[in-house]
């Protein structure tokens, strides 16, 4: 048991989360004559650590996630999510998302061809919460930073809101809000011919090409605003906001994180950060859920495709979800820490 132990925190600690590599990068600046317990080197240090680190674990990720999401082309998806009925579609398109694509506005046409393609809207909606918002590289990042337990918290309860949602949105019979240029679009993309390990493996290496590009000012961002809460706002300033003394942080993390647009890899040293500075986990991980879900970039492109009604009550749903999750699992924390 012990051993076990012992090889699965040498696997959080030194492979996961490169702990190695933070040793190396401050001996490398102490070397250069930098100071990393002061402020400055204190940022300098968590910037040029994490952005390496995220890099290495971003393209390891997307390499072997469009591997695999290359056995799961949009007419080949389709087929499996008509397999199922009522909750067991919506919970295998919530399962689905985890393998597709890395933000919401990356999501939202498959979205529309799954919806065009004339599966039930419920079932569409799981997906279209689901893929942003909880994903194979989530599952391998949080676990790199919070732990396994946390990491897996947060995948159960994300798949939870996606199947939660989906299932109040087909109970509520809005077919109709859906834009009629969505519904009249027929079938989405032909599947092309069967795919040999070579041509998976290069639409991997494209996807590692065209994703880092895509995400990498926002992993630049997240890790900037990580590195200044770190070193620059003091923890009781945090604490007061999103700590367990105020009982709205949750309701405060959602709406600060609605407006910005970024995926996981972007959120992450954000929430590693807020953690240190004393933030409850329930708070930063609805604030992570909210800026992937419900990013106003992604509202935009979605309104485009459904009608008002259909657009707020999904922001309406994902957000009391989200809510729900924060304070039920900043409840429970003690469980996971």
């Amino acid at each position: 048991m012990e051993a076990g132990k012992g090889l699965w925190s040498l696997i959080q600690d030194q492979i996961l989360g490169m702990k190695w590599l933070k040793d190396a990068v401050g001996s490398g600046l102490t070397a250069m004559g930098t100071d990393i317990s002061s402020r400055l080197g204190g940022s300098v240090h968590f910037f040029i650590y994490d952005i390496i680190k995220i890099t290495i674990l971003l393209c390891t990720l997307i390499f072997v996630i469009s591997y695999i999401q290359s056995y799961f082309l949009p007419e080949r998806s389709k087929r499996i999510l008509s397999r199922f009925h009522g909750l067991g579609a919506r919970i295998a398109a919530a399962l689905l998302g985890t393998v597709t694509p890395f933000c919401s506005c990356s999501s939202i046409p498959l979205f529309m061809g799954f919806t065009g393609a004339g599966l039930p809207l419920g079932v569409t909606f799981s997906f279209l919460i689901s893929s942003p918002m909880v994903d194979l590289g989530s599952l391998v990042l949080l676990t790199s930073i919070f732990g396994v337990k946390i990491a897996a918290v947060y995948v159960l309860l994300g798949l939870f809101v996606a199947v939660l949602g989906g299932t109040v949105i087909e109970k509520l019979h809005m077919e109709a809000e859906v834009e009629e240029f969505i519904r009249m679009a027929g079938r989405v993309d032909l599947e092309g011919p069967a795919l040999t390990v070579r041509d998976r493996l290069a639409y991997a290496r494209d996807q590692v090409e065209s994703t880092f590009k895509k995400v990498f000012p926002y992993i630049l961002a997240g890790v900037g605003i990580g590195a200044v809460i770190h070193n620059w706002i003091p923890g009781e300033w945090i604490e007061a906001a999103l700590g367990s003394g105020n009982p709205f942080g949750v309701v405060l993390a959602v709406l600060v994180g609605v407006p910005m647009y970024a995926d996981i890899f972007g959120t992450i040293p954000v929430a590693e950060a807020l953690l240190a500075k004393g933030a409850q986990l329930g708070t930063i991980l609805s604030f992570m859920m909210a800026v992937t879900t419900l990013s106003f970039p992604s509202m935009v492109m979605l309104g485009k495709a459904v009608k008002p009604r259909l657009l707020g009550t999904f922001a309406a749903v994902c957000t009391v979800g989200i809510i729900f999750v924060g304070y039920s699992f900043n409840l429970f924390q003690y469980l996971f820490i």
